[in-house]
């Protein structure tokens, strides 16, 4: 079907812009339609990237206008996969995110499930275009409506969003600046249609200039050190059913975006590409080392989780900064891998405070005699953070850590070890706590029940449990898949 790309778009857009309007005839009609819409888009995804396999990267021209008149998407394998894991994780959040309505307001609930479809709709945009204004279009329907979810974690939450608005504002203006820099000096918004003009003339002033405003407003959105104010409250303060899609997956478009202009875009010979390159790099070994230890320093479980996050995104930019394709390879597995570890994380502690009403990590005592299987996906999450094989962690580290032998930049390699060493330490502190520690007093509110949680919040635990594993062993399938875009483009 030729037309999948925007039908992917579509499906959760209009679902989105109905589901107000139908949760007043039944309170729950809108978050239906929402759930159905984003299945439907979920299955065309599928089929997006069974396509791209066998023909190719796809581009996609509305109303058949070319470059640089018309607006364009583009698809290739990386971008493939992400929409499809968008999709599904878009899918189960809604699912999970059914369990913690806490109120009757019909627009309320249709409104949360609405700005859930949004943050989909921008997600996959911005995966998927192919321009760079709408790549902007797409960044701040991602952004309002992560800021929204966020304000509904309540009282606490208002603050965190708040604090995020004005930084993504920065962000954005930042990113807009530098396109317009771009648009001034190549007159396309075109991604294709830019790089083979930047590459016929010498730009480098304009491309110096806006690849630093790209660097700060991807870095804000990543986040990445040292622009990770926003993140650590954000993160745990947001609402805590659509927290794990805002966790998991929107940071990591972002940097998609930066892999884009870096080596798509910009390309390798763009006269200080190296030099940027660095740049990323050291960024992200103190963003490795200072998340890792931040978090060591935790007790809210949430906050442990925040800040690991910090560092997560480190080993894909550094992926980014070594620049061959193994590390580009690892970089893009990390960040698959990734989405399912930190949102079955986020998943698992919102079950806990769904159960149990509690974040401390002291009040996890022997947990897992009630919460088996939350207990189980905390326990292989935590073991793939760290690098432990067969999980996903392990062999996207392994990635990285190849390319950066093979680029002999062994204070890179250093900085892996070190920084699993230091994701053991807390990683570790977690698992005692659920399964050697004292049980402590726990004011259960399914005590009785046959299962440890409803039916739709195991199916997301059991999903990212299932794709920590099967990523892991399926690597190198995956890694081919991977390879069809990443093999050429690097150093």
């Amino acid at each position: 079907m030729n037309d999948l790309p925007i039908i992917i778009i579509l499906f959760p857009l209009i679902s989105a812009l109905l589901s107000l309007p139908l949760s007043k005839i039944n309170k729950h009609l809108g978050r239906n339609v929402v759930a159905i819409s984003i299945f439907a888009a979920f299955v065309c995804s599928v089929k997006l990237l069974a396509e791209v396999i066998h023909d190719g990267a796809i581009r996609y021209t509305f109303g058949g206008y070319k470059a640089p008149y018309g607006i364009e998407f583009y698809i290739d394998s990386i971008g493939a996969i992400i929409v499809l894991i968008i999709l599904l994780l878009g899918f189960i959040t809604v699912l999970y995110t059914m369990n913690f309505e806490v109120t009757n307001e019909r627009k309320v609930i249709g409104g949360a499930y609405a700005l859930i479809g949004l943050l989909i709709v921008g997600m996959c945009g911005m995966t998927l275009t192919g321009d760079v204004f709408n790549l902007y279009v797409f960044l701040e329907i991602t952004s309002l409506s992560g800021y929204c979810l966020i304000a509904l974690g309540g009282s606490r939450g208002i603050v965190a969003s708040f604090r995020y608005l004005l930084v993504g504002t920065v962000a954005a203006t930042m990113y807009l600046l530098g396109v317009g820099i771009l648009y001034a000096s190549t007159g396309t918004l075109n991604m294709t249609d830019m790089r083979s003009i930047l590459d016929s003339q010498d730009y480098t002033v304009q491309m110096t200039v806006s690849m630093c405003l790209f660097i700060g407003a991807f870095g804000i959105k990543m986040p990445m050190f040292p622009f990770h104010g926003w993140q650590p409250s954000a993160y745990a303060h947001a609402e805590p059913g659509s927290r794990p899609l805002i966790v998991g997956i929107m940071g990591k478009i972002p940097a998609l975006a930066m892999f884009r202009y870096l080596y798509i875009i910009y390309g390798t010979d763009f006269k200080y590409f190296n030099l940027f390159l660095t740049i990323i790099g050291v960024l992200s070994c103190i963003g490795i080392i200072y998340g890792s230890i931040r978090a060591m320093a935790q007790e809210d479980i949430r906050k442990i989780f925040a800040y690991s996050s910090i560092a997560q995104i480190g080993y894909i930019t550094l992926g980014f900064s070594i620049g061959n394709s193994y590390a580009l390879a690892g970089a893009f597995l990390h960040l698959i891998g990734h989405v399912f570890m930190k949102s079955g994380l986020f998943f698992s502690s919102a079950a806990i405070r769904y159960r149990f009403g509690n974040f401390e990590l002291s009040s996890f005592g022997r947990i897992y005699k009630k919460m088996p299987i939350t207990s189980a996906l905390i326990v292989l999450a935590s073991l793939s953070m760290i690098g432990i094989p067969p999980t996903v962690g392990f062999f996207s580290k392994w990635y990285i850590a190849l390319g950066a032998v093979q680029n002999h930049q062994f204070v890179y390699l250093a900085v892996l070890v070190l920084s699993s060493l230091l994701n053991a330490i807390y990683f570790f502190k977690l698992i005692e706590k659920i399964f050697i520690n004292k049980p402590t007093e726990l004011n259960d509110r399914r005590e009785g029940e046959v299962s440890e949680l409803p039916i739709s919040m195991l199916i997301a635990i059991v999903t990212c449990f299932v794709a920590i594993i099967a990523i892991g062993i399926l690597n190198v399938s995956v890694i081919d898949v991977i390879m069809m875009t990443v093999k050429g483009v690097g150093i």
